[in-house]
């Protein structure tokens, strides 16, 4: 689309849906856009047609298997009734998995007058017309999945909680303590985080805690790359997701040529300006964090300040995202994160804690798409648990972690980055069997 003159501004998520209408077929993806270009509607439908012809669709039976299928859903303001082109399109008020990620490209609040007219379009409004089919308690469900692609499969992260475990390969790790630098004793850590039931491993060669001191990216990646050749060649990994903890683009480029799957920014962009180019060319799926200044600077007096913390951190993360998104890295890629310990104090941590749905909601006035992405928490062992619980030493804050991962997989978090993978691992069974257990009664 983009080398045809049409510049996407939002993304939806992704949705893996039962076939419609003809049901003897595969599984459809189903997503949309929001775009701007110069193309009238009959030139725009022209050049969609050109491009599902490139990618190999060919004449079939209607509503039959196809490899693409591109449609004009809206054009600006305008009804178009025409012999080729019917705009809006026909049945979409009908259809669950086209209101899905329509309903996405919106916030909860109206942005400007083409969308309030997209609302008028439908005789209940847009958000009623999906309410109507069932509105979000479809999303989930057999037939409507948001699915996340990641090494090759459709990552359900709704299904169940997904477990992060931790792998620092810093000398100067606030938790560790450069415990695993030897490629040895970093193999052995991810052995024991496999047979705890760890689903992702987070591979961190650069230290992000309080006044850390950056490394460059040769010594990043002289730390890094020999591990993680290492674990892929492990028959045990199969199955298991592998991140990469940085800021750096250099080191997220590298990494993901040596076959890592996920990149993890903790600076959502802000310290390397190449990096949503870079993730953008690569399309694995990027977790995107809140963080103001850098490691050195983030728990200063001006990074510090917030009058609504959940309010403020939503908005940044946003833009970050949106920032992103413009690059071209699509909303059903990203996974957000609030940024326990980054530019925060206990009392904000704990108002995010309580306060996720907040964040989500917030986030969902600017782009209900973006506020549906998966939400990571990261809290283990950090300092705010050793002020509450009086435990001076990051390795004695096990048992707080195992409750503030409780309260943050309750508070809607669809995975969580810990050390003690094996007890965190049983919190988010007990958290997903009352999650559904509820869904059942």
């Amino acid at each position: 689309m983009k080398k045809s003159g049409i510049e996407i501004t939002r993304h939806a998520c992704l949705y893996e849906t039962e076939p419609a209408y003809v049901t003897d077929q595969p599984l459809f993806l189903n997503s949309a856009i929001r775009g701007v270009t110069k193309l009238g509607p009959h030139e725009l439908l022209s050049t969609l047609k050109k491009i599902e012809k490139e990618l190999g669709r060919t004449k079939g039976i209607r509503y039959g298997p196809r490899p693409i299928d591109l449609d004009i859903l809206f054009y600006v303001k305008y009804r178009i009734n025409s012999e080729i082109v019917t705009v809006p399109h026909e049945r979409i008020f009908e259809r669950p998995f086209v209101m899905a990620p329509l309903v996405d490209l919106l916030g909860s609040d109206i942005d400007d007058d083409t969308v309030l007219r997209w609302h008028y379009f439908s005789k209940n409004g847009r958000f009623e017309s999906w309410e109507k089919l069932g509105g979000e308690a479809l999303i989930g469900k057999d037939g409507l999945r948001s699915v996340l692609p990641v090494n090759n499969q459709l990552w359900d992260w709704s299904k169940r909680t997904s477990v992060m475990g931790i792998l620092n390969l810093t000398l100067d790790s606030f938790s560790v303590g450069g415990k695993f630098v030897s490629v040895g004793s970093a193999i052995s850590r991810v052995k024991t985080m496999i047979s705890e039931g760890v689903d992702i491993i987070d591979l961190g060669a650069q230290s992000t805690r309080p006044m850390a001191t950056k490394i460059s990216v040769e010594e990043e990646l002289d730390r890094l790359i020999p591990v993680l050749e290492k674990i892929l060649k492990l028959s045990e990994i199969e199955g298991k997701l592998l991140s990469i903890d940085k800021f750096y683009s250099e080191v997220a480029l590298e990494a993901i040529k040596k076959m890592a799957h996920i990149i993890n920014d903790v600076s959502g962009g802000t310290l390397d300006s190449d990096m949503f180019q870079v993730v953008s060319n690569l399309s694995v799926p990027y977790i995107t964090m809140h963080m103001r200044g850098d490691p050195s600077t983030m728990q200063n007096n001006e990074n510090l300040k917030y009058d609504d913390v959940c309010k403020e951190v939503a908005d940044e993360l946003y833009e970050r995202g949106r920032t992103a998104e413009l690059c071209g890295v699509p909303a059903w890629r990203m996974i957000l994160d609030p940024g326990i310990g980054f530019s925060k104090k206990t009392e904000d941590i704990l108002d995010i804690l309580m306060g996720l749905k907040r964040i989500r909601s917030e986030i969902g006035r600017k782009s209900l798409g973006v506020s549906r992405a998966p939400l990571l928490i990261g809290l283990s062992r950090k300092r705010f648990l050793g002020e509450i619980c009086g435990r001076a030493f990051a390795v004695e804050r096990d048992l707080g972690t195992v409750a503030a991962v409780t309260c943050a997989v309750l508070g809607g978090s669809n995975v969580v980055r810990v050390h003690n993978v094996g007890d965190n691992a049983d919190v988010v069974k007990l958290c997903d069997a009352m999650f559904d257990w509820v869904g059942r009664s």
